[in-house]
């Protein structure tokens, strides 16, 4: 009896279909990096017309030149300011050092201290006597406060002589105010500041 032997037909063909599936392996292997490229190309956001960045805004992201909210509108003016015309008070500042020719419309007496509503003017030497004539000046009036020991020297129509004496401050703001606004008017004073903007000095000049 004759035995056949089969085992190297069945190598062969153990063989080849391990060939086979290395072959299909391979083929995979190939196309998985060209797969990833194309999926990561298809994913990526297509450019805008000019190139510079992608059509496609992020999801979220807010509008470009949103104005904040509750930022308050440019151009408001400050409030606290206060209103023009309104008279000022206690700017003396302005002449702290120097000495100033005006008029006094009022003076009055507040916490041991005298106040005086005073506005630039000019004056120029009466044509027939020894004296002044006062020409007005325009504007509002400022308050300025004298010093303690500011000193007083009054002259006809405010003094009693022709020639300037020394009064005290209290009899000075009685003898002002006595007379109607419109004597007042033509009253003229030196008056020299100290520093700070205070009257250290008052003198009434002499008119007719």
């Amino acid at each position: 009896m004759r035995v056949v032997h089969r085992r190297p037909a069945t190598v062969r063909c153990l063989t080849a279909l391990t060939l086979g599936m290395l072959a299909l392996t391979g083929c995979s292997t190939d196309d998985g990096p060209a797969a990833a490229t194309a999926s990561g190309t298809s994913a990526a956001p297509a450019p805008s017309p000019d190139g510079t960045a992608p059509s496609t805004a992020p999801t979220g992201t807010a509008p470009t030149g949103t104005a904040p909210t509750g930022t308050a509108p440019t151009g408001t003016a400050p409030t606290g300011t206060a209103p023009s015309g309104t008279k000022p008070t206690g700017t003396g500042a302005r002449w702290a050092g120097t000495k100033q020719f005006v008029q006094i419309d009022d003076a009055r007496t507040a916490d041991g201290r005298t106040y005086l509503s005073v506005r630039p003017a000019q004056k120029k030497p009466h044509p027939q006597f020894e004296a002044w004539v006062i020409v007005p000046g325009e504007g509002p009036y400022t308050e300025v406060s004298m010093t303690e020991d500011a000193q007083v020297l009054l002259s006809v129509p405010l003094g009693d002589a022709k020639h300037p004496a020394s009064y005290a401050q209290a009899d000075f703001v009685g003898r002002l105010t006595a007379r109607p606004s419109s004597d007042r008017a033509l009253l003229g004073y030196d008056l020299s500041f100290d520093g700070e903007g205070r009257v250290t000095r008052v003198q009434s000049l002499y008119t007719p």
